[in-house]
């Protein structure tokens, strides 16, 4: 593709680009033409209907050339293709980006350790997404290193993960607002929330015991 009809494409088309993953093409080895149809299929979705004919009326180029850089980016394994019946018991293709979203996470977490952030738990990745029974997104990966330079300790971290869990959220913003309460109370570590906890069970467990006292029966 022509620079001169990138950039009218660029114009004419809604194509976001997050800057954390403009920083990481070097690292994709895809081409700058490529780069630009993969972040097309990003701002489509995660995963969503194979349609050719219409990515090309879409996008703006021909359907062999839709195949290609589908094919392309199938080779470099940032893309791959799911059946699924929907409702009608029908057998539908789907371009899931699975794939590229898995490669973000592994770049960014490897930036983290190249920028020699050594106290960053490595592990804390894999527990949040443990807890949460998927993989996190690139924003999502963003958002817990920011936590770890606002100085936020990983086992405060930890314990608000679980403590999103227990209330059947799985959101990183839930978190953060969890974190951020626990910052204005001024928890430092696991201690001061159990010790918050223990205190918060007794004031319930006291008014629970006014509000079942039989005040007939009382001489």
């Amino acid at each position: 593709m022509k620079q001169k009809n990138l950039l009218k494409l660029l114009k004419s088309k809604n194509i976001i680009i997050p800057l954390y993953i403009y920083k990481l093409v070097p690292k994709l080895e895809i081409d700058l033409d490529l780069f630009i149809f993969l972040m097309y299929l990003y701002n489509i979705g995660e995963k969503f209907i194979f349609n050719p004919q219409q990515l090309s009326k879409d996008f703006g180029i021909p359907i062999k050339d839709i195949l290609t850089n589908i094919d392309m980016l199938s080779n470099k394994k940032l893309i791959s293709f799911e059946i699924i019946k929907n409702d009608k018991n029908v057998s539908e293709e789907y371009l899931s980006l699975k794939y590229f979203y898995d490669k973000i996470s592994l770049l960014l977490i490897e930036e983290t350790n190249e920028m020699g952030v050594e106290s960053l738990d490595s592990n804390l990745f894999e527990i949040i997404e443990k807890e949460f029974g998927r993989v996190l997104t690139p924003i999502e990966l963003e958002i817990v290193k920011a936590w770890h330079e606002g100085n936020i300790n990983d086992e405060l971290i930890k314990e608000a993960v679980k403590e999103a869990v227990i209330n059947g959220v799985t959101n990183l913003r839930y978190i953060d607002k969890i974190l951020y309460e626990w910052q204005k109370k001024g928890f430092k570590n696991k201690d001061d929330i159990e010790k918050n906890r223990k205190r918060h069970n007794e004031v319930k467990k006291e008014k629970m015991e006014v509000f079942e006292y039989d005040w007939l029966e009382d001489d």
